[in-house]
Protein backbone atom coordinates (compact mmCIF):
# COMPACT_ATOMS: atom_id res chain seq x y z
CA UNK A 1 0.00 0.00 0.00
CA UNK A 2 2.77 2.31 0.83
CA UNK A 3 4.51 1.83 -2.64
CA UNK A 4 1.22 2.65 -4.23
CA UNK A 5 0.86 5.79 -2.43
CA UNK A 6 4.87 6.53 -3.24
CA UNK A 7 4.32 5.86 -6.87
CA UNK A 8 1.66 8.25 -6.92
CA UNK A 9 3.02 10.80 -5.23
CA UNK A 10 6.11 10.09 -7.78
CA UNK A 11 4.38 10.39 -10.75
CA UNK A 12 2.23 13.04 -9.62
CA UNK A 13 5.07 15.09 -8.97
CA UNK A 14 6.70 14.63 -12.33
CA UNK A 15 3.78 15.36 -13.95
CA UNK A 16 3.64 19.12 -12.64
CA UNK A 17 7.17 20.24 -13.12
CA UNK A 18 6.42 19.19 -17.20
CA UNK A 19 2.89 21.00 -16.90
CA UNK A 20 4.17 24.69 -15.92
CA UNK A 21 4.32 27.46 -18.76
CA UNK A 22 6.68 30.34 -18.70
CA UNK A 23 4.48 33.36 -18.89
CA UNK A 24 4.07 34.49 -22.43
CA UNK A 25 3.82 38.85 -22.82
CA UNK A 26 2.51 39.89 -26.06
CA UNK A 27 3.07 43.76 -25.04
CA UNK A 28 2.96 45.47 -28.03
CA UNK A 29 4.09 48.67 -28.30
CA UNK A 30 3.12 51.37 -30.96
CA UNK A 31 5.66 54.29 -31.39
CA UNK A 32 3.83 57.26 -32.57
CA UNK A 33 6.83 60.20 -33.84
CA UNK A 34 4.97 63.43 -31.86
CA UNK A 35 7.37 65.74 -34.48
CA UNK A 36 5.71 68.07 -36.44
CA UNK A 37 7.27 70.38 -38.17
CA UNK A 38 7.42 74.05 -36.79
CA UNK A 39 9.18 76.90 -38.30
CA UNK A 40 10.84 80.03 -36.91
CA UNK A 41 8.78 82.99 -36.38
CA UNK A 42 9.96 85.88 -35.40
CA UNK A 43 8.79 87.16 -31.84
CA UNK A 44 7.01 89.91 -33.29
CA UNK A 45 4.77 87.50 -35.17
CA UNK A 46 3.62 85.51 -31.75
CA UNK A 47 -0.28 86.40 -31.44
CA UNK A 48 -0.27 88.57 -27.86
CA UNK A 49 -2.83 85.65 -26.44
CA UNK A 50 0.20 83.72 -26.24
CA UNK A 51 2.62 86.45 -24.90
CA UNK A 52 0.00 87.58 -22.25
CA UNK A 53 -0.75 83.56 -21.19
CA UNK A 54 3.60 83.69 -20.64
CA UNK A 55 3.45 86.92 -18.65
CA UNK A 56 0.61 85.31 -16.67
CA UNK A 57 2.20 82.24 -16.21
CA UNK A 58 5.50 83.05 -15.85
CA UNK A 59 6.37 86.55 -14.86
CA UNK A 60 10.15 86.42 -15.25
CA UNK A 61 10.22 84.25 -18.45
CA UNK A 62 11.95 85.65 -21.74
CA UNK A 63 10.97 84.76 -24.63
CA UNK A 64 14.11 84.15 -26.88
CA UNK A 65 12.55 81.92 -29.92
CA UNK A 66 8.92 81.41 -31.17
CA UNK A 67 8.24 78.19 -34.16
CA UNK A 68 4.93 77.55 -35.79
CA UNK A 69 3.51 74.79 -37.33
CA UNK A 70 0.79 74.32 -39.88
CA UNK A 71 -1.71 73.87 -37.13
CA UNK A 72 -1.03 77.46 -35.77
CA UNK A 73 0.73 75.88 -32.40
CA UNK A 74 3.51 77.47 -31.49
CA UNK A 75 6.89 76.25 -29.26
CA UNK A 76 8.09 78.67 -27.48
CA UNK A 77 11.96 78.81 -25.97
CA UNK A 78 11.82 80.06 -23.05
CA UNK A 79 14.60 81.03 -19.96
CA UNK A 80 13.80 81.94 -16.28
CA UNK A 81 17.13 82.79 -14.92
CA UNK A 82 19.79 79.82 -15.97
CA UNK A 83 16.87 77.90 -16.80
CA UNK A 84 16.34 77.20 -20.65
CA UNK A 85 13.07 74.99 -21.97
CA UNK A 86 10.23 75.06 -24.19
CA UNK A 87 6.41 75.62 -23.97
CA UNK A 88 3.68 74.78 -26.25
CA UNK A 89 0.69 76.85 -26.82
CA UNK A 90 -2.47 77.18 -29.60
CA UNK A 91 -2.73 80.68 -31.16
CA UNK A 92 -5.60 81.50 -28.21
CA UNK A 93 -2.85 81.18 -25.58
CA UNK A 94 -4.35 78.01 -24.40
CA UNK A 95 -0.75 75.93 -23.14
CA UNK A 96 -0.55 72.66 -24.68
CA UNK A 97 1.00 69.44 -22.92
CA UNK A 98 3.40 67.67 -25.51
Amino acid sequence: MKNLFLSAAIVLGGLTSFASTSPISNNIVKIIPVQDEYTEVKLEEVPAAITDALKKAYPDAVLTKAYKNAKSEYKLDVSVGDKVGNLFANADGTWIKK
